[in-house]
């Protein structure tokens, strides 16, 4: 009975350490990765834009306060070209 008693005992202790591993690795959004491309424009030269992770369109690392798809419309709107 003995042994019973200490399979159950280092059996739940286990489980709840498996319990434990499972909710912290998927139970944890993972913070999305900026996606970025380098732009090219005559007036400003070389500049990276990026797509944060709140969808606003970043310049060089510098947060726009636009969204990425307005941003980059209005970019190729205007002659720049992405993603060279």
């Amino acid at each position: 009975m003995q042994w019973i008693a200490f399979i159950e005992k280092e059996g739940m202790k286990k489980l709840g350490f498996l319990i434990i591993v499972f909710s912290f690795l998927f139970g944890c959004k993972k913070d999305e990765a900026p996606s970025c491309t380098r732009c090219n424009s005559d007036l400003s030269g070389e500049f990276e834009l990026c797509r944060e992770s709140n969808g606003n369109a970043s310049v060089n690392g510098q947060d726009t306060g636009t969204s990425y798809e307005v941003y980059i419309s209005d970019l190729e709107e205007t002659g720049v070209q992405c993603g060279i």
